[in-house]
């Protein structure tokens, strides 16, 4: 073995234990922060964690102090750990980040003025709810940066679906319409995408921001002159149906969340399968990826590299603006100007958190999305921290987690990078 090789080997595994121990010495302040302020501030009260939707039933009691004490104890073990081992860099991140959460909530429940109980199922539910856009947004980023196509544009993919599934949903009188009109509508916004990136080779970056802008001006312009001067023949598509599944919806915790849903929860979860699957397991997904590493050795086989990136980046808009029509309905019965609020830029996030894998997006989607759910749990306790500053929790921690807990990561080699065939 050449010294040029060992190097390599020995390279990987010195920057892991960097990175460990950078975020676990960022962890052990937490730990700190957490078991000295929290614990100082926590009340007498006990923080309950009732296990169903709702604060009556089964659960769990944690003194208020003695909860914030301990557990902000638990994340400051964890990062101490990190320093000392330099390993396990995910377990011990996700106990320290846990052990503040707590922390921080048995400090929250136990001085609030309202109520002292978290229903976990509720939680759960709501999470999973606020996470259903970033799945589909992040879904459709992995699809187009694994063919090598760098996607800003999710922002206005999302609000494109949004807009497109409100419209035709109202004007057809049928939520399935809507749902197809939000798809193609996703998908008209990645064609121009598409074309500038990939045949005018436009910077990827550059044409993604001016489509965000684009979508935000047209919708708000379409909103004005059409829906808003007769909102019940424009912009009245009404709430798709749930439909909970039998004794699996009555599971504590988990059921209210994965299976009392709709076509945008469990088509979400459809689509992290099928997508993983497909990249992983088939033909199609060899060839996405050897596009979006090596588009010139791809090509020199007889992959149709531009031909294939075109469809890969209309797919993703397709996906993207299907999880749009989340916002216009589902979450609301209507459109509004700029509804989707910088959802886009999370799910971008999700994806590089998820290093473009449709499972990692999943599970960074669902980070997020709790952020969001816990953000409205605070309001709804009256918590003391200010309304602002809970309102920037999910934005603080994408972040945080870009920033702070990727670290380093690796895009597909050709990301990016325009394909010019000799």
């Amino acid at each position: 073995m050449t010294t040029s090789t060992m190097d390599v080997e020995l390279a990987v595994p010195e920057a892991y234990w960097t990175r460990t121990r950078k975020t676990g010495a960022v962890m052990v302040v937490l730990g700190l922060l957490a078991t000295i302020v929290f614990g100082a501030l926590a009340g007498s009260e006990n923080a309950r964690f009732a296990l169903g939707e709702t604060v009556d039933g089964a659960g769990f009691d944690i003194p208020g102090t003695f909860g914030a004490i301990f557990f902000g104890l638990v994340a400051l073990a964890a990062g101490v750990a990190m320093l000392v081992t330099g390993r396990y860099f995910g377990v011990l991140t996700g106990v320290a980040l846990m052990g503040f959460i707590i922390s921080a909530l048995c400090w929250q429940m136990s001085v609030s003025p309202v109520s002292h109980t978290m229903p976990l199922g509720f939680i759960a539910a709501a999470t999973f709810t606020a996470a259903i856009p970033l799945i589909f947004g992040s879904l459709g980023g992995v699809l187009c940066e694994r063919s090598g196509v760098v996607n800003v544009a999710i922002e206005g993919q999302l609000l494109t679906g949004a807009f497109f599934g409100a419209l035709f949903g109202t004007l057809t009188g049928n939520f399935w319409l809507g749902l197809v009109a939000a798809a193609v509508g996703g998908a008209l916004l990645s064609a121009i995408l598409a074309v500038f990136a990939i045949k005018y080779l436009v910077d990827q970056v550059v044409v993604g921001i001016v489509l965000n802008v684009f979508a935000g001006g047209l919708t708000a312009f379409f909103y004005e002159q059409v829906m808003r001067p007769d909102t019940d023949a424009y912009n009245f598509p009404g709430k798709v149906p749930s439909w909970p599944v039998p004794v699996l919806s009555e599971i504590p915790i988990i059921g209210p969340a994965l299976f009392n849903g709709n076509i945008f929860s469990y088509g979400s979860l459809i689509a992290v399968v099928v997508i993983t699957i497909a990249l992983f397991r088939t033909r199609w997904g060899l060839r996405t990826r050897a596009v979006g590493e090596h588009p010139a050795a791809a090509d020199t086989v007889g992959i149709r590299v531009l031909g294939l990136r075109y469809a890969n980046v209309l797919l993703a808009g397709l996906v993207a603006g299907f999880g749009g029509a989340y916002f216009s309905m589902l979450s609301t019965t209507g459109f509004s100007k700029y509804m989707v609020s910088g959802a886009g830029f999370i799910a971008l996030a999700a994806m590089i958190f998820g290093r473009w894998h449709p499972v990692g997006a999943f599970f960074a989607s669902l980070f997020f999305g709790f952020f969001g759910a816990l953000t409205g749990f605070l309001n709804s306790i009256s918590s003391p921290i200010p309304s602002q500053f809970l309102s920037m929790l999910p934005y603080l921690a994408t972040i945080f987690a870009v920033a702070g807990l990727v670290g380093r990561v690796r895009a597909p080699a050709a990301d990016g990078k325009p394909y010019v065939k000799g």
